[in-house]
């Protein structure tokens, strides 16, 4: 387990809001919660910059309101530096499973919190 502190609850609100569809649709709502500097490698081995995932996400799995919806789980999460919290969890989506790892980080004292970095690992059906 991680150590919860205010900095890795943030991380986590700024995760779960991230995975809403109302967030996923908006482009100012996400513009809000990820890095200009962003990178992601989905779960199916792609790379996606902040310019594609903007663009992408309103299209992407769980931006439907009646559609599919992740369902998180097993959140831990650790300050590793000021302004740098490392997150994993696990999500079930439209029965797929993943194991996630993310990189949330604020700049400045003003800042807010938003995703750096995200990793999606598929776990097989018979998978731990």
């Amino acid at each position: 387990m991680g150590q919860e502190t205010d900095e890795v609850g943030e991380a986590i609100a700024g995760e779960l809001r991230l995975m809403d569809a109302g967030v996923r649709v908006s482009r100012s709502l996400a513009l809000q919660l990820l890095d200009p500097d962003f990178v992601e490698v989905g779960a199916s081995g792609r790379r996606w910059t902040y310019a594609e995932m903007l663009a992408e996400l309103p299209e992407l799995g769980g931006a439907a309101e009646g559609g599919p919806h992740y369902e998180p789980s097993n959140f831990s999460g650790v300050l590793l530096a000021p302004g740098l919290v490392h997150l994993t969890y696990e999500t079930v989506f439209d029965g797929n499973r993943a194991r996630r790892s993310s990189l949330w980080r604020k700049l400045g004292a003003a800042g807010t919190w938003q995703m750096y970095y995200h990793q999606a690992t598929p776990i097989p059906p018979d998978g731990m």
